[in-house]
């Protein structure tokens, strides 16, 4: 969920519904600047006409999603703030900010918003299990020679090396036993999710830990973040969006502000499975409420 909150747009991951499709589509990236209709609007447009764009047999199973979550008075309702800080990675200061002015603005404007939850998953398990998972799946297409070679440094690793390096190599040589155990764990996540969702309509968190950050196009393995004067390993800043993508879940991004220097901050909202239209429809109260997309000052 990167693009949409570093451009300051709105974007949306649909609920995985790969159950006997072939492929997923990708996320839906937008901006909408019309007073005729709401960005949060037009994108449950685009999601669901993207239903055209797949055979037959498929339509009923990537369209069956159920209706969205009826707020009362049209309000807004029940949501869980997962902590200002992921354990795995820190959240600069500016879109914690922004995302305690988001939650004072909900709290006035009459929702109920709780801080910790006992369902709430392990953050850090999650993220691991992403990483894991992610790089497993990418590793058939790797050359003969850099399989081996990962297969050599992922054994030489310590037994606790437990940082998302070393997961993500492990993950690129994981055996089929392995993949069943993550899929065990994958399904242990969903199941707190659905217990989560029974107290929560929907779930805010950032989309990532920095507002935009320069251009860099050197070795990612090599690239290092700068948060608040800390480095950090560039692909580490896939920790938020881990929870919805592992699980499975639907999540949309809205701007909700910007940064000392200008760069836009955006909120992640994390639905039940299947509710893509709930998470669309609190990003639309959020816009109806305190406004959307606001162009940067020229430079």
């Amino acid at each position: 969920m990167a693009p949409p909150t570093i451009r300051g747009i709105w974007g949306a991951r649909l609920a995985d519904r790969r159950a006997g499709l072939q492929r997923r589509s990708p996320p839906a990236l937008f901006r909408w600047n019309s007073d005729r209709i709401s960005a949060a609007r037009y994108a449950a447009q685009l999601i669901f006409a993207g239903c055209s764009r797949t055979s037959r047999a498929s339509i009923s199973s990537r369209c069956a999603a159920p209706a969205r979550r009826m707020f009362r008075h049209g309000r807004f309702a029940a949501a869980s703030r997962l902590p200002d800080s992921h354990p795995l990675c820190p959240t600069a200061i500016s879109v914690q900010a922004a995302l305690d002015r988001l939650a004072d603005r909900l709290g006035k404007a009459g929702a109920s918003l709780a801080r910790a939850s006992p369902p709430l998953p392990d953050l850090a398990q999650a993220a691991r299990l992403h990483v894991e998972m992610l790089t497993a799946g990418r590793s058939a297409d790797l050359p003969a020679d850099v399989y081996q070679r990962r297969a050599e440094a992922a054994e030489a690793l310590p037994a606790d090396a437990v940082d998302l390096g070393a997961v993500a190599l492990r993950g690129s040589t994981l055996t089929h036993r392995g993949w069943i155990w993550a899929s065990r764990h994958q399904a242990d996540l969903r199941q707190r999710c659905r217990e989560l969702f029974k107290s929560f309509d929907v779930v805010l968190c950032p989309p990532m830990p920095t507002p935009a950050f320069p251009h860099d196009h050197s070795n990612q393995d090599a690239r290092r973040l700068d948060i608040d004067g800390k480095r950090v390993p560039y692909l580490d800043q896939i920790v938020w969006a881990s929870m919805a993508t592992v699980a499975g879940l639907p999540a949309t991004v809205a701007p909700i502000g910007h940064s000392e220097d200008d760069l836009p901050i955006g909120v992640q909202i994390i639905g039940p499975y299947l509710e893509d239209r709930t998470t669309i429809a609190f990003a639309g109260l959020i816009e109806r409420e305190f406004g959307g997309f606001v162009a940067p000052s020229a430079r």
